[in-house]
């Protein structure tokens, strides 16, 4: 039993006095091992939590830049859909522009109409440039079928097979995205 009128120190040493000095050594050694293997334990899951932070901060940050990824594309691309759309009137436009024929385009009164048409398909071909759309090149090129399509061929000792000779139809690109692929005729070696 403590006295409580002694100091702590004191009253603690007195308890110890008739325990035998090698059981006191044992004991310290004892308890030195355990805080020594708890100090290690503490040490290890100190360095599994960094670990684990690390990895939480790193998928965050992957997370984050994917999001940004995707928000960037939807914004470039959101235009896709009315882009293949307006494609028709487009088509339609360059159509009724090249069907004027030069007796109409010389009259003082069809000028307007066909300065109209041509300033309308120039707006709209500025239109499409501003948001990333742009005419896929064709005429004289090799066939490229990620970007043409070969609607047929035409035998033809001018130029090389598999050289564009007719655009059926223009092709068109998003930034660098396919919007449309253009509908070729492709030479061929006469038979």
């Amino acid at each position: 039993m403590i006295d409580n009128d002694k100091p702590r120190d004191q009253a603690a040493e007195d308890e110890l006095k008739g325990v035998p000095e090698e059981f006191l050594d044992n004991a310290e050694d004892s308890a030195e091992d355990s805080v020594a293997e708890a100090l290690a334990a503490l040490r290890r899951d100190l360095e599994a939590a960094k670990q684990d932070i690390l990895y939480a901060q790193a998928e965050t940050q992957n997370v984050r830049r994917r999001l940004e990824r995707e928000k960037d594309e939807a914004r470039a691309y959101a235009a896709t859909g009315f882009a293949r759309d307006i494609l028709s009137v487009a088509d339609n436009l360059a159509r009724a522009v090249q069907a004027i024929p030069e007796s109409l385009r010389a009259d003082d009164s069809m000028k307007g109409l066909v300065f109209g048409l041509e300033a309308t398909q120039r707006e709209l071909e500025k239109v499409f440039a501003s948001h990333g759309i742009t005419r896929i090149a064709a005429m004289g090129l090799p066939l490229d079928p990620n970007q043409h399509q070969a609607m047929l061929e035409v035998p033809s000792n001018d130029v090389e097979p598999g050289t564009i000779v007719q655009e059926l139809q223009a092709g068109w690109m998003i930034k660098d995205r396919l919007l449309r692929a253009a509908m070729v005729a492709v030479a061929k070696k006469p038979d």
